[in-house]
């Protein structure tokens, strides 16, 4: 007796394929190359924007150690946020760019040099809400201990004019002192003090 021939049952067509002809071979390869393409653009993408990102970051944090290991005056501009704390708005022409933070549990001081020319000047000190009459000519208003710490050496010898901006609270008191031994490209040296 022979046994009885089992039937296997074929699934029926899906009605999506109906009427569709096998895929061929070219058409599968194809399709397998843009499924690829896709998958790496979508890994790809994020990942370099991840990496881009984090040397950025990086970048920022060894500016921002420099910025706090400094023991001097670092050359170059404060950040925007600083000069607006700190009320120095340094003219963006301005050159001898160098400036140095500090600060403690009761005061923060921000000291920043730069050589303009007159025009600017008279810009710096409307910022402040003070005009080139407010400088009185002889007068070293900066301390000899900011001095030190800026590194300045503020020579007697040479003209100097200065004035002290008082502001209220939270406000800094900001002190200028100018030489203006060559009228043409003044130098101007600030302490900005800030209480908290």
């Amino acid at each position: 007796m022979t046994p009885p021939v089992s039937s296997v049952p074929h699934p029926s067509p899906s009605p999506d394929d109906a009427g569709k002809l096998p895929e061929n071979r070219r058409h599968m390869i194809a399709r397998r190359w843009l499924t690829a393409v896709i998958i790496v653009l979508l890994i790809g993408i994020p990942a370099g924007y991840l990496l881009i990102s984090a040397e950025q970051s990086r970048d920022s944090g060894r500016d921002k150690a420099k910025v706090a290991s400094a023991t001097g005056l670092t050359e170059g501009f404060p950040s925007r946020m600083t000069r607006r704390i700190y009320d120095v708005p340094v003219p963006n022409a301005g050159q001898d760019v160098a400036y140095y933070e500090t600060n403690n549990w009761k005061t923060s001081r921000l000291y920043v040099q730069f050589r303009t020319v007159p025009a600017d000047l008279d810009w710096f000190l409307n910022d402040l809400g003070v005009d080139r009459a407010a400088l009185k000519k002889g007068k070293i208003t900066i301390s000899g201990r900011d001095a030190g710490v800026a590194g300045w050496t503020l020579d007697p010898d040479r003209a100097w004019s200065g004035t002290t901006v008082d502001q209220k609270d939270p406000q800094p008191t900001v002190d200028i002192t100018v030489d203006e031994t060559d009228p043409a490209h003044l130098f101007v040296y600030v302490v900005s003090t800030a209480t908290p």
